[in-house]
């Protein structure tokens, strides 16, 4: 049964129900088989996206502004230097002003409460294209992928090695929604935040799958659906890079860790990725990875997003 997600604001995954989730995936997939046949959907025509940009991305510009387009609407791209925002404007002021011009905002963003201000003081829909929270839409796509690749989410055991960041935070959200479950292998001192884990542990207990937090890699692997890894000094800690490395040296996915994975395991990664740290060519470039395929989906998820709340 379709559920109404018309004007709804997708801040985290936490937010959503199971039946949205898995409205999402059905939309997706459909935009996707079609958009390979050629059939076109306009079903946004006339409406404008704001796209703010306080972090720069490849994929997130390129996969938000392409999908706009499909869908028959306009992407209007601004960057930290284009708006006022917190600088001589406040939040809500922006929020109510761009209310008032756009039908929808996506913002990628450094502090996840601007993302919860926009959408508590504007009138349209916000969607959350990162912040250092969280990074919905890239978990949404790669629950997506997963289910294309494995036919299932629930009962797989999803291993993500390295920082516990916006990456774990999402990762743990969506996989304790969909009853996957998900061991994060990280060093000392970079786990991810005790309440994301909590909130994430009752999703599980209701879905009837499992979390670890763990600090050895080769056990969060054991028998292993997907591996996942993401950068360990994300934007903003270029500073840190360093001292990451040498904290973070047991952890890279490499040849000998995915030995301890089920066979047929699949290689994720949110890209870009930073090959020979957090992972090598061997991994990224094996038959087992479907890193350009998960990229590749986040145009058809974030237009099923779009269609569905603007």
């Amino acid at each position: 049964m379709a559920v109404n997600m018309k004007g709804k604001s997708l801040i985290e995954i936490q937010h959503l129900t199971l039946e949205e989730i898995y409205q999402i995936f059905d939309l997706s997939r459909s935009l996707k088989e079609e958009r390979f046949i050629g059939k076109k959907h306009h079903v946004l025509e006339g409406k404008k996206l704001g796209m703010i940009f306080s972090k720069p991305s490849t994929r997130t510009r390129v996969s938000f502004e392409v999908g706009i387009y499909e869908l028959g609407g306009v992407g209007l791209y601004f960057n930290q230097n284009d708006l006022q925002l917190k600088k001589s404007e406040s939040v809500s002021d922006t929020a109510k002003v761009l209310s008032r011009y756009l039908d929808g905002i996506m913002i990628r963003t450094f502090d996840h409460q601007d993302v919860i201000d926009l959408a508590k003081y504007g009138s349209i829909c916000v969607i959350n294209g990162l912040t250092d929270l969280h990074h919905p839409c890239q978990v949404l796509t790669d629950l997506f992928t997963v289910l294309e690749k494995k036919r299932t989410l629930q009962g797989l055991k999803l291993a993500y090695i390295g920082d516990g960041n916006n990456m774990a935070h999402s990762l743990l959200h969506g996989c304790s929604k969909v009853g996957m479950d998900i061991a994060i292998a990280s060093p000392s001192g970079y786990k991810p935040l005790d309440f994301v884990v909590k909130e994430s542990g009752e999703n599980a207990k209701y879905m009837g799958s499992k979390i670890e937090i763990l600090d050895d890699p080769v056990a969060a692997v054991k028998n292993a659906d997907i591996i996942y890894t993401d950068v360990w000094a994300s934007m903003g800690q270029e500073k840190e890079t360093e001292d990451r490395k040498k904290k973070f040296a047991g952890f890279q996915v490499n040849p000998q860790l995915v030995k301890h994975a089920k066979a047929d395991y699949i290689f994720m990664h949110c890209l870009p990725a930073h090959r020979g740290d957090e992972v090598v060519d061997e991994i990224c470039d094996s038959p087992n990875s479907v890193i350009f395929d998960e990229a590749e989906n986040r145009l058809h998820v974030q237009k099923a997003i779009m269609a569905l709340v603007m």
